[in-house]
């Protein structure tokens, strides 16, 4: 790795400490450099709060930091800055004024008041601009943005766990509540990940049966915009209804019509977290990206509903053991 792709390494390393606070923004991370030094730094972490470029030149200037410096600097940005004034200013413009005549950026944005339009005012500036440094990198970190302006619709998260012979529940139980597969660390796991989402969406009969809270009580972190897809009344005892996170039903049951409905709600991702038909619906709709599998090595049904199989093209990306679980994530080819 050269020292323009360890900069920009430095720039994803802050930005993805935004993960799950900043929707609907991307998650951005910034850096200054100065005669091989970082002078300054700073990532996007909320929506209407200031943006990495604007909190990487604070710093700077509070360290001593001058416009005659960011003239000899080079300022390294994971995403294009924006050059349209929504929530805050311009982050083009506040370049240009700082007087900074080197930017090196890890993509661009795809948003439609983006789009290459921050790159050109720079170029009209005169600043000497530098596009796709760790291009893969910064597009995969911002997955779920890219996903919902260029796809129109939400990043999809598959995600079950499933005991060692094969089931996700038993075939009968005798409370209305989860029955637990995993242990507490994938537990745990899981709403980590609950709390890097935008939104989560199970159906009816798992509302009614498991009564699941969907809360990211394990891990500190926002709770996701909680859905429940249904063409039926729901009781309004549900933990679902209950609790401080809002949670929305979605009248259909289709795959496409549900993240139809979750685009049009602003919905960057969803994590569908059940049941096993609504799952298998997703998948075989061909409509996921990627599924997150947590198995147990030690718990067994013998007999119960059957986990969720795979059709078309997919690949293991990468595998963490959990104690006695494991979770294998798979993305779709």
């Amino acid at each position: 790795m050269n020292s323009t792709e360890h900069y920009m390494q430095r720039c994803l390393q802050l930005a993805a400490h935004g993960l799950g606070s900043t929707y609907p923004n991307p998650l951005v991370g910034c850096v200054i450099v100065h005669d091989d030094l970082i002078i300054g730094e700073g990532w996007h972490y909320q929506a209407g709060q200031a943006h990495a470029e604007v909190l990487a030149i604070k710093h700077a200037k509070n360290k001593g930091f001058t416009a005659a410096h960011f003239a000899k600097a080079t300022l390294y940005v994971s995403l294009e800055p924006c050059s349209h004034h929504g929530k805050t200013p311009p982050c083009a413009d506040l370049l240009i004024d700082s007087g900074f005549k080197h930017v090196i950026i890890g993509t661009l944005d795809p948003h439609d008041k983006v789009a290459g339009n921050g790159v050109n005012k720079l170029h009209a500036a005169g600043i000497t601009t530098t596009v796709g440094v760790l291009e893969t990198a910064c597009n995969e970190l911002n997955k779920r943005f890219f996903m919902f302006h260029k796809q129109q619709r939400p990043y999809i998260i598959l995600k079950w766990a499933q005991t060692s012979d094969g089931f996700i529940a038993p075939l009968t139980r005798n409370e209305q509540k989860p029955v637990w597969i995993t242990n507490r660390y994938a537990r745990q796991h899981a709403h980590k990940g609950r709390a890097q989402e935008h939104a989560i969406l199970i159906g009816a009969n798992t509302a009614i049966v498991d009564n699941p809270s969907l809360t990211t009580r394990d891990w500190h972190g926002t709770n996701p915009r909680r859905f429940i897809a249904s063409t039926a009344g729901l009781p309004k005892y549900l933990e679902l209804f209950s609790t401080s996170a809002p949670a929305t039903v979605i009248k259909h049951k289709a795959p496409k019509a549900i993240i139809e409905e979750l685009y049009a709600l602003g919905i960057q991702s969803v994590i569908i977290e059940g049941g096993a038909k609504t799952l298998q619906a997703f998948i075989d709709h061909n409509l996921w990206d990627e599924a997150q599998q947590y198995s147990s090595n030690t718990v067994t049904f013998n007999n119960g509903v059957a986990a969720p199989k795979f059709t078309g093209s997919y690949e293991l990306s990468s595998t963490l053991s959990l104690k006695d679980n494991v979770l294998n994530t798979y993305r779709k080819r």
